[in-house]
């Protein structure tokens, strides 16, 4: 038998898991047609919107490791950049030493960043799933 302990860190780590695999979902603004057929309803006709422009082959495009992955890339790079021009006093071994650990530093913080980044999807599938949401009468402020 699994310890009760053991089964809650295993079901919070699945959804987990799950929620950071969805992707962005639009954001609407508070008009009558959100107010009159509630929240509930709202999500319901973002679904469908979703699905029927995944379906004519839209994909949203967005993920978050590759969010990740950009955001390591990008402070590894500056990272460097910076710690080699803050070793420059230490001559060849400070610049050395300055850019490692510039980098390694930028690398996690790159990574951190960018898995936190707001998700957006491709432009052709957020105007798809707009379109579909304002022939429902919703009008979407932004996505997350």
């Amino acid at each position: 038998m699994v310890n009760p302990s053991w089964q809650r860190l295993i079901v919070g780590m699945l959804l987990l898991t799950v929620t950071a695999c969805t992707g962005p979902q639009p954001v609407l603004r508070s008009n009558k047609q959100l107010h009159v057929q509630g929240r509930q309803v709202a999500q319901q006709a973002i679904d469908a919107c979703q699905r029927k422009v995944t379906r004519s082959g839209l994909r949203p495009g967005v993920y978050q490791s590759a969010n990740a992955a950009f955001g390591a890339v990008l402070g590894m790079i500056v990272g460097g950049a910076t710690g080699a021009s803050a070793g420059m006093v230490g001559g060849l071994p400070g610049i050395t030493i300055g850019a490692v650990a510039g980098s390694a530093l930028g690398l996690v913080i790159g990574s951190l960043g960018g898995t936190f980044k707001p998700l957006e999807p491709e432009p052709p599938y957020a105007e798809a799933v707009e379109s579909c949401l304002k022939e429902k009468g919703y009008e979407v402020s932004g996505w997350e």
